[in-house]
């Protein structure tokens, strides 16, 4: 039997999702809960990778398990008992042996926080930045990155896709408490996507950043993307900021 669980992570506690030598990491922490709940050694598949840092409100994985499985609140319930307070699970739920939690997913959803006045309370999940880009300037910019194309240029060096083609959805910035864009202090980038390469999403806001503090035009978007060289776009900012927060199947 195959079940899906659902979970939320504090990336600062771990080198990232998958399992690294010498590291702590989201996977390998669920993999011994789950082993030690259902006595019996688990291997848990995830919706994707996350970078060192980088956060998660709806994770998404999946595992085999072919004993008699408790109730799903008990379930949850030992989880979060035996997981460590940096990952929560909310749910677990049996579906098809051909769903799979990354292969299977259709869309993910990341949201990347910033924040233009000093703030103690959000400066662990946002990222600081003195100067008040211009948010409509950034999302002139961020409408280039919408489509099918090529993201080589957004991609971390080194990485061993097969390729680096991505549909993106939905690409945009907002007040995060919803008033004026001129008022306001607190803004989110949401960034929706069939897939996403290593270090994407934090290049893309780099770069729109270089675009909303006046260093590059909207236009430079198209011209950085046709490059296909990682030496082209803007930075990455810092994955604190960074949240998944919606895997589709």
């Amino acid at each position: 039997m195959r079940y899906f669980i659902c979970l939320s992570y504090n990336g600062a506690h771990f080198s990232g999702w998958q399992i690294q030598d010498n590291a702590n990491s989201v996977q390998g922490e669920l993999q011994r809960a789950l082993s030690v709940l259902l006595k019996a050694p688990i291997s848990v598949v995830g919706a994707g990778r996350t970078d060192t840092g980088v956060n998660a409100r709806n994770y998404i994985a999946h595992f085999n398990f072919e004993g008699d499985f408790p109730p799903a609140q008990h379930f949850v319930y030992k989880m979060n008992a035996i997981l460590p307070k940096a990952i929560a699970v909310h749910d677990v739920y049996p579906v098809s042996c051909d769903m799979h939690a990354r292969f299977s997913a259709k869309s993910r959803k990341y949201k990347y926080y910033i924040h233009t006045t000093k703030d103690p309370f959000c400066s662990e999940f946002s990222y600081f930045t003195r100067l008040k880009p211009d948010i409509e300037k950034m999302n002139r910019a961020a409408q280039y990155f919408l489509g099918e194309q090529d993201f080589t240029s957004l991609e971390k060096l080194g990485a061993d896709n097969k390729t680096s083609i991505c549909n993106v959805m939905e690409a945009r910035w907002e007040p995060l408490d919803g008033t004026d864009i001129a008022t306001a202090t607190h803004f989110v980038f949401t960034v929706k996507a069939n897939r996403f390469l290593r270090n994407m999403v934090r290049a893309m806001v780099g770069s729109l950043l270089e675009v909303g503090l006046g260093k590059k035009e909207p236009e430079w978007i198209p011209q950085m993307l046709a490059q296909k060289n990682r030496c082209a776009a803007g930075g990455s900012v810092p994955g604190n900021a960074l949240f998944l927060v919606e895997v589709e199947y």
